[in-house]
């Protein structure tokens, strides 16, 4: 994260549910397991906050990482004022298991940059170990 962005007291995000799928053709011979996470972002702190991006670390299980972000989460931008939660949905393809980090960033009210830190979780294709 930015040295000029706070880490929000208040602001949460958590894994909800995590769901792996085998793809079979639908998936490339290289990455045929797709997991599925539904993830919830609060906010009880006690300024509206605008999200603004993401920024996810996948550590495969050959040693080999992957950073991913980018501007906006699953297209939007959710204004989430005191109180207020936004949850949603995507999914990411593997060939192997993998940990993911995970942050978001945004604004608050005030103009000033923010983030929230994802909890480390594991991809685990089921029958296959690290």
């Amino acid at each position: 994260m930015s040295a000029n962005s706070l880490e929000l007291p208040g602001l949460t995000a958590r894994l909800d549910r995590l769901c792996h799928h085998h793809g079979g053709l639908a998936l490339p011979p290289d990455k045929p397991h797709a997991f599925v996470y539904y993830i919830t972002i609060g906010n009880s702190s006690d300024r509206t906050v605008t999200l603004l991006g993401r920024k996810w670390v996948i550590q495969h299980a050959d040693g080999s990482s992957q950073v991913i972000e980018g501007d906006k989460i699953v297209g939007e931008t959710p204004r989430l004022p005191p109180g207020e939660q936004w949850s949603y949905h995507s999914h990411m393809v593997t060939g192997d298991n993998a940990r993911v980090t995970g942050s978001f960033h945004g604004v608050d009210e005030f103009g000033q940059r923010v983030h929230v830190l994802l909890p480390t979780f594991a991809m685990e294709i089921p029958g296959e170990s690290d």
